[in-house]
Protein backbone atom coordinates (compact mmCIF):
# COMPACT_ATOMS: atom_id res chain seq x y z
CA UNK A 1 0.00 0.00 0.00
CA UNK A 2 1.52 3.40 -0.98
CA UNK A 3 2.10 5.96 1.75
CA UNK A 4 -1.17 7.47 2.85
CA UNK A 5 -2.38 10.21 5.21
CA UNK A 6 -2.44 9.47 8.91
CA UNK A 7 -3.36 11.25 12.10
CA UNK A 8 -1.10 11.44 15.14
CA UNK A 9 -2.80 11.94 18.51
CA UNK A 10 -0.64 13.10 21.40
CA UNK A 11 -2.32 11.67 24.50
CA UNK A 12 -0.27 13.98 26.72
CA UNK A 13 -2.03 16.92 25.07
CA UNK A 14 -5.39 15.28 25.76
CA UNK A 15 -4.39 15.05 29.43
CA UNK A 16 -3.34 18.68 29.41
CA UNK A 17 -6.60 19.79 27.80
CA UNK A 18 -8.66 17.95 30.42
CA UNK A 19 -6.61 19.56 33.18
CA UNK A 20 -7.13 22.98 31.63
CA UNK A 21 -10.89 22.43 31.44
CA UNK A 22 -10.96 21.36 35.08
CA UNK A 23 -8.92 24.38 36.06
CA UNK A 24 -11.36 26.69 34.29
CA UNK A 25 -14.51 24.99 35.65
CA UNK A 26 -13.47 22.97 38.70
CA UNK A 27 -17.04 22.21 39.81
CA UNK A 28 -18.19 20.86 36.45
CA UNK A 29 -18.37 17.24 35.38
CA UNK A 30 -16.66 16.64 32.02
CA UNK A 31 -18.88 14.54 29.79
CA UNK A 32 -16.77 13.93 26.68
CA UNK A 33 -18.57 14.13 23.32
CA UNK A 34 -17.49 10.79 21.83
CA UNK A 35 -18.33 11.89 18.27
CA UNK A 36 -15.28 14.20 18.25
CA UNK A 37 -12.85 11.28 18.27
CA UNK A 38 -14.07 7.82 19.32
CA UNK A 39 -10.68 6.08 19.26
CA UNK A 40 -10.32 3.49 22.02
CA UNK A 41 -7.03 4.89 23.44
CA UNK A 42 -8.70 8.28 23.79
CA UNK A 43 -11.77 6.80 25.49
CA UNK A 44 -9.68 4.69 27.88
CA UNK A 45 -7.51 7.66 28.81
CA UNK A 46 -10.50 9.88 29.51
CA UNK A 47 -12.15 7.19 31.59
CA UNK A 48 -8.97 6.92 33.66
CA UNK A 49 -9.14 10.68 34.18
CA UNK A 50 -12.65 10.43 35.62
CA UNK A 51 -14.62 11.74 32.65
CA UNK A 52 -18.16 10.73 31.72
CA UNK A 53 -19.28 10.27 28.10
CA UNK A 54 -21.90 11.75 25.79
CA UNK A 55 -22.90 9.20 23.14
CA UNK A 56 -24.93 9.96 20.03
CA UNK A 57 -25.69 6.46 18.73
CA UNK A 58 -25.72 2.80 19.68
CA UNK A 59 -22.47 2.50 17.75
CA UNK A 60 -20.86 4.94 20.17
CA UNK A 61 -22.38 3.02 23.08
CA UNK A 62 -20.65 -0.12 21.78
CA UNK A 63 -17.34 1.71 21.34
CA UNK A 64 -17.46 2.87 24.95
CA UNK A 65 -18.37 -0.60 26.20
CA UNK A 66 -15.47 -2.05 24.19
CA UNK A 67 -13.19 0.45 25.92
CA UNK A 68 -14.32 -0.84 29.31
CA UNK A 69 -16.65 2.07 30.09
CA UNK A 70 -19.71 1.28 32.18
CA UNK A 71 -23.11 2.33 30.87
CA UNK A 72 -23.68 4.37 34.02
CA UNK A 73 -21.01 6.80 32.77
CA UNK A 74 -22.81 7.37 29.45
CA UNK A 75 -25.57 9.78 28.49
CA UNK A 76 -27.43 9.18 25.23
CA UNK A 77 -27.36 12.85 24.34
CA UNK A 78 -28.64 12.79 20.77
CA UNK A 79 -32.37 13.69 20.99
CA UNK A 80 -32.95 11.74 17.74
CA UNK A 81 -33.08 8.04 18.49
CA UNK A 82 -35.33 5.15 17.57
CA UNK A 83 -37.19 3.25 20.30
CA UNK A 84 -35.09 0.17 19.53
CA UNK A 85 -31.91 2.21 20.00
CA UNK A 86 -33.12 3.46 23.38
CA UNK A 87 -33.89 -0.12 24.41
CA UNK A 88 -30.47 -1.30 23.23
CA UNK A 89 -28.67 1.42 25.18
CA UNK A 90 -30.74 0.62 28.27
CA UNK A 91 -29.71 -3.05 28.09
CA UNK A 92 -26.10 -1.85 27.83
CA UNK A 93 -26.53 -0.01 31.12
CA UNK A 94 -27.25 3.54 29.93
CA UNK A 95 -29.54 5.27 32.41
CA UNK A 96 -29.48 8.89 31.28
CA UNK A 97 -31.08 10.22 28.10
CA UNK A 98 -31.67 13.61 26.49
CA UNK A 99 -34.95 14.52 24.78
CA UNK A 100 -36.59 17.55 23.20
CA UNK A 101 -40.09 16.35 22.17
CA UNK A 102 -43.07 14.65 23.79
CA UNK A 103 -42.71 11.71 21.41
CA UNK A 104 -39.04 11.30 22.30
CA UNK A 105 -39.90 11.43 25.98
CA UNK A 106 -42.60 8.75 25.59
CA UNK A 107 -40.14 6.50 23.75
CA UNK A 108 -37.65 6.79 26.61
CA UNK A 109 -40.34 6.04 29.19
CA UNK A 110 -41.40 2.91 27.31
CA UNK A 111 -37.93 1.57 26.52
CA UNK A 112 -35.78 2.85 29.39
CA UNK A 113 -38.12 2.95 32.40
CA UNK A 114 -36.96 4.87 35.43
CA UNK A 115 -34.09 6.58 33.62
CA UNK A 116 -32.89 10.11 34.28
CA UNK A 117 -33.69 12.61 31.53
CA UNK A 118 -32.46 16.04 30.53
CA UNK A 119 -34.58 18.31 28.37
CA UNK A 120 -32.61 20.06 25.63
CA UNK A 121 -33.68 23.63 25.06
CA UNK A 122 -32.86 25.87 22.10
CA UNK A 123 -32.68 29.55 23.00
CA UNK A 124 -31.53 31.95 20.31
CA UNK A 125 -27.74 31.93 20.51
CA UNK A 126 -25.19 33.98 18.58
CA UNK A 127 -24.23 32.06 15.47
CA UNK A 128 -21.25 29.75 15.96
CA UNK A 129 -18.77 28.69 13.28
CA UNK A 130 -20.69 25.45 12.72
CA UNK A 131 -24.19 26.11 14.13
CA UNK A 132 -26.91 23.54 14.81
CA UNK A 133 -29.60 25.85 13.44
CA UNK A 134 -33.07 24.59 14.32
CA UNK A 135 -32.24 20.88 14.25
CA UNK A 136 -32.27 20.20 18.00
CA UNK A 137 -33.95 21.48 21.13
CA UNK A 138 -37.35 22.76 22.19
CA UNK A 139 -38.46 26.26 23.04
CA UNK A 140 -37.50 27.07 26.63
CA UNK A 141 -41.17 27.80 27.35
CA UNK A 142 -42.08 24.21 26.43
CA UNK A 143 -39.50 22.57 28.68
CA UNK A 144 -41.51 22.96 31.89
CA UNK A 145 -44.42 20.91 30.55
CA UNK A 146 -42.13 18.27 29.07
CA UNK A 147 -40.16 17.80 32.29
CA UNK A 148 -43.38 17.66 34.29
CA UNK A 149 -44.61 14.94 31.92
CA UNK A 150 -41.35 13.04 32.44
CA UNK A 151 -42.13 12.57 36.12
CA UNK A 152 -45.69 11.52 35.31
CA UNK A 153 -44.28 8.87 32.95
CA UNK A 154 -42.11 7.37 35.67
CA UNK A 155 -38.84 8.95 34.57
CA UNK A 156 -36.54 11.05 36.74
CA UNK A 157 -36.68 14.62 35.46
CA UNK A 158 -33.09 15.51 36.20
CA UNK A 159 -32.17 18.66 34.37
CA UNK A 160 -31.85 21.03 31.48
CA UNK A 161 -29.35 20.87 28.62
CA UNK A 162 -28.37 23.27 25.87
CA UNK A 163 -25.63 23.64 23.27
CA UNK A 164 -24.41 27.03 22.05
CA UNK A 165 -23.16 25.63 18.72
CA UNK A 166 -19.86 24.09 17.75
CA UNK A 167 -16.82 26.39 17.74
CA UNK A 168 -18.68 29.19 19.51
CA UNK A 169 -16.64 32.39 19.46
CA UNK A 170 -18.89 34.49 21.73
CA UNK A 171 -18.41 33.56 25.41
CA UNK A 172 -21.62 35.44 26.27
CA UNK A 173 -23.61 32.72 24.48
CA UNK A 174 -23.47 30.50 27.58
CA UNK A 175 -25.08 33.23 29.70
CA UNK A 176 -28.17 33.08 27.48
CA UNK A 177 -28.63 29.35 28.02
CA UNK A 178 -28.00 29.55 31.77
CA UNK A 179 -30.46 32.44 32.14
CA UNK A 180 -33.18 30.49 30.29
CA UNK A 181 -32.50 27.41 32.41
CA UNK A 182 -33.05 29.40 35.62
CA UNK A 183 -36.75 29.91 34.85
CA UNK A 184 -37.19 26.18 34.17
CA UNK A 185 -35.48 25.20 37.43
CA UNK A 186 -37.80 27.57 39.29
CA UNK A 187 -40.89 25.97 37.75
CA UNK A 188 -39.96 22.29 38.02
CA UNK A 189 -39.14 21.01 41.52
CA UNK A 190 -36.32 18.53 41.92
CA UNK A 191 -34.15 19.44 38.94
CA UNK A 192 -30.49 18.85 39.76
CA UNK A 193 -28.39 19.00 36.59
CA UNK A 194 -27.53 21.90 34.30
CA UNK A 195 -25.78 20.73 31.16
CA UNK A 196 -24.13 23.71 29.44
CA UNK A 197 -22.99 21.60 26.48
CA UNK A 198 -19.89 21.95 24.36
CA UNK A 199 -18.87 24.53 21.81
CA UNK A 200 -15.61 25.65 23.44
CA UNK A 201 -13.51 26.76 20.45
CA UNK A 202 -10.10 25.60 19.27
CA UNK A 203 -7.58 27.90 17.60
CA UNK A 204 -7.06 26.89 13.98
CA UNK A 205 -5.67 29.73 11.85
CA UNK A 206 -7.05 32.57 14.02
CA UNK A 207 -7.16 33.45 17.70
CA UNK A 208 -10.22 32.38 19.67
CA UNK A 209 -11.45 32.93 23.24
CA UNK A 210 -9.45 30.57 25.43
CA UNK A 211 -10.81 27.94 27.79
CA UNK A 212 -10.24 30.28 30.70
CA UNK A 213 -12.29 33.05 29.08
CA UNK A 214 -15.20 30.69 28.37
CA UNK A 215 -14.92 29.21 31.86
CA UNK A 216 -15.09 32.67 33.43
CA UNK A 217 -18.19 33.53 31.37
CA UNK A 218 -19.92 30.33 32.48
CA UNK A 219 -18.88 30.79 36.12
CA UNK A 220 -20.10 34.41 36.13
CA UNK A 221 -23.49 33.41 34.71
CA UNK A 222 -23.83 30.56 37.20
CA UNK A 223 -23.03 32.93 40.04
CA UNK A 224 -25.69 35.35 38.82
CA UNK A 225 -28.52 32.90 38.18
CA UNK A 226 -27.73 29.89 40.39
CA UNK A 227 -26.65 30.96 43.88
CA UNK A 228 -27.08 27.34 44.93
CA UNK A 229 -24.97 25.63 42.32
CA UNK A 230 -26.60 22.64 40.60
CA UNK A 231 -24.72 19.65 39.23
CA UNK A 232 -23.01 21.36 36.28
CA UNK A 233 -21.99 19.38 33.21
CA UNK A 234 -19.89 20.41 30.24
CA UNK A 235 -19.75 18.33 27.08
CA UNK A 236 -16.50 19.23 25.30
CA UNK A 237 -15.27 17.28 22.31
CA UNK A 238 -13.19 19.58 20.15
CA UNK A 239 -11.65 21.24 23.20
CA UNK A 240 -10.44 17.86 24.49
CA UNK A 241 -8.90 16.33 21.37
CA UNK A 242 -8.67 19.02 18.68
CA UNK A 243 -5.25 20.42 19.53
CA UNK A 244 -3.90 16.92 20.23
CA UNK A 245 -3.98 15.85 16.59
CA UNK A 246 -1.61 16.45 13.67
CA UNK A 247 -2.60 15.16 10.26
CA UNK A 248 0.28 14.18 7.97
CA UNK A 249 -0.35 14.12 4.22
CA UNK A 250 1.41 15.10 1.00
CA UNK A 251 1.03 17.01 -2.23
CA UNK A 252 -0.17 14.85 -5.14
CA UNK A 253 -0.15 17.42 -7.91
CA UNK A 254 0.28 21.12 -8.63
CA UNK A 255 -1.12 22.56 -11.84
CA UNK A 256 -2.68 25.57 -13.44
CA UNK A 257 -6.39 24.92 -13.85
CA UNK A 258 -8.65 25.91 -16.69
CA UNK A 259 -9.64 28.87 -14.52
CA UNK A 260 -6.07 30.13 -14.73
CA UNK A 261 -5.49 29.58 -11.02
CA UNK A 262 -2.92 27.43 -9.25
CA UNK A 263 -4.41 24.20 -7.90
CA UNK A 264 -2.68 22.19 -5.18
CA UNK A 265 -4.03 18.66 -4.71
CA UNK A 266 -3.46 16.80 -1.45
CA UNK A 267 -3.86 13.08 -0.84
CA UNK A 268 -6.61 13.82 1.68
CA UNK A 269 -9.77 15.84 1.19
CA UNK A 270 -13.26 16.40 2.50
CA UNK A 271 -14.20 12.72 2.28
CA UNK A 272 -10.98 11.49 3.85
CA UNK A 273 -11.53 13.32 7.11
CA UNK A 274 -11.60 17.06 6.39
CA UNK A 275 -15.37 17.37 6.13
CA UNK A 276 -15.38 20.46 8.33
CA UNK A 277 -13.81 22.44 5.52
CA UNK A 278 -17.26 22.47 3.90
CA UNK A 279 -18.14 26.12 3.26
CA UNK A 280 -14.66 26.75 4.70
CA UNK A 281 -16.16 26.73 8.20
CA UNK A 282 -12.91 25.41 9.66
CA UNK A 283 -9.67 26.78 8.24
CA UNK A 284 -6.92 24.46 9.35
CA UNK A 285 -3.33 25.65 9.44
CA UNK A 286 -1.31 23.86 6.74
CA UNK A 287 2.45 23.60 7.30
CA UNK A 288 5.02 22.57 4.72
CA UNK A 289 8.78 22.22 4.53
CA UNK A 290 8.84 25.21 2.18
CA UNK A 291 7.11 27.73 4.43
CA UNK A 292 9.99 30.17 4.18
CA UNK A 293 9.58 30.47 0.40
CA UNK A 294 7.44 33.09 -1.41
CA UNK A 295 3.73 32.32 -1.22
CA UNK A 296 0.65 32.99 -3.29
CA UNK A 297 -2.97 31.92 -3.14
CA UNK A 298 -3.94 28.49 -4.38
CA UNK A 299 -7.06 26.38 -4.63
CA UNK A 300 -6.55 23.42 -2.27
CA UNK A 301 -8.34 20.24 -3.32
CA UNK A 302 -8.61 16.62 -2.27
CA UNK A 303 -7.82 13.55 -4.39
CA UNK A 304 -11.26 12.13 -5.18
CA UNK A 305 -13.17 12.42 -8.44
CA UNK A 306 -15.90 14.52 -6.82
CA UNK A 307 -16.01 18.14 -7.92
CA UNK A 308 -17.01 19.21 -4.42
CA UNK A 309 -13.83 17.77 -2.94
CA UNK A 310 -12.28 21.21 -2.60
CA UNK A 311 -11.01 22.37 0.79
CA UNK A 312 -10.23 26.03 0.18
CA UNK A 313 -10.77 28.29 -2.81
CA UNK A 314 -8.06 30.68 -1.67
CA UNK A 315 -5.23 29.61 0.61
CA UNK A 316 -1.69 31.06 0.73
CA UNK A 317 0.87 28.34 0.00
CA UNK A 318 4.54 28.36 -1.09
CA UNK A 319 5.05 28.79 -4.83
CA UNK A 320 7.74 26.12 -4.69
CA UNK A 321 5.42 23.29 -3.62
CA UNK A 322 5.94 20.13 -5.65
CA UNK A 323 4.32 16.67 -5.80
CA UNK A 324 5.54 14.50 -2.94
CA UNK A 325 6.09 17.42 -0.56
CA UNK A 326 4.85 16.59 2.96
CA UNK A 327 2.11 18.74 4.49
CA UNK A 328 1.10 18.78 8.13
CA UNK A 329 -2.31 19.97 9.27
CA UNK A 330 -2.44 21.28 12.84
CA UNK A 331 -5.21 20.84 15.42
CA UNK A 332 -6.82 18.02 13.47
CA UNK A 333 -7.64 15.72 16.38
CA UNK A 334 -11.39 16.36 16.33
CA UNK A 335 -13.91 15.41 13.65
CA UNK A 336 -11.37 13.95 11.21
CA UNK A 337 -11.28 10.19 11.76
CA UNK A 338 -14.97 10.50 12.71
CA UNK A 339 -15.77 11.77 9.21
CA UNK A 340 -13.25 9.70 7.26
CA UNK A 341 -14.75 7.37 4.65
CA UNK A 342 -13.56 5.04 1.90
CA UNK A 343 -15.25 7.06 -0.86
CA UNK A 344 -13.69 6.40 -4.27
CA UNK A 345 -11.73 3.52 -2.74
CA UNK A 346 -9.37 5.75 -0.79
CA UNK A 347 -8.41 4.22 2.56
CA UNK A 348 -9.93 5.60 5.74
CA UNK A 349 -7.70 7.77 7.87
CA UNK A 350 -5.52 5.81 10.27
CA UNK A 351 -4.26 7.02 13.64
CA UNK A 352 -1.09 6.54 15.63
CA UNK A 353 -0.95 7.43 19.31
CA UNK A 354 1.99 8.98 21.12
CA UNK A 355 2.47 10.50 24.53
CA UNK A 356 4.97 13.33 24.56
CA UNK A 357 6.36 13.22 28.08
CA UNK A 358 7.41 16.85 28.12
CA UNK A 359 3.88 18.10 27.43
CA UNK A 360 2.93 20.79 29.91
CA UNK A 361 -0.20 20.25 31.98
CA UNK A 362 -2.04 23.42 32.86
CA UNK A 363 -4.95 24.19 35.13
Amino acid sequence: MPGRPYLTIDLATVRSNVAELRGALPAAEIRYAVKANPAEPVLRLLASLGCAFDVASVGEVDLCVAAGIDGALMTFGNPLKKPAEIAYAFVRGVRRFTFDTAAGLAAIAENAPGSRVECRIAPTFPSSVTPFGHKFGCLPADAVGLLTDASRLGLRADGVAFHVGSQQLDPNAWEIGIRCARDIFDAVPGLATLNVGGGIPVAYDTRVPGVGVVGDAIADALGQYFPALPHVVIEPGRAVVGSAGTLSCEVVSVRTGTDGRRWVYLDIGRYGGLAETENEYIRYRLRTGRDGDPVDDAVVAGPTCDGDDVLYRQYPLPLTLRPGDPVEIDSAGAYTTSYSSSFNGFACLTTEFVEVTDAVTTG
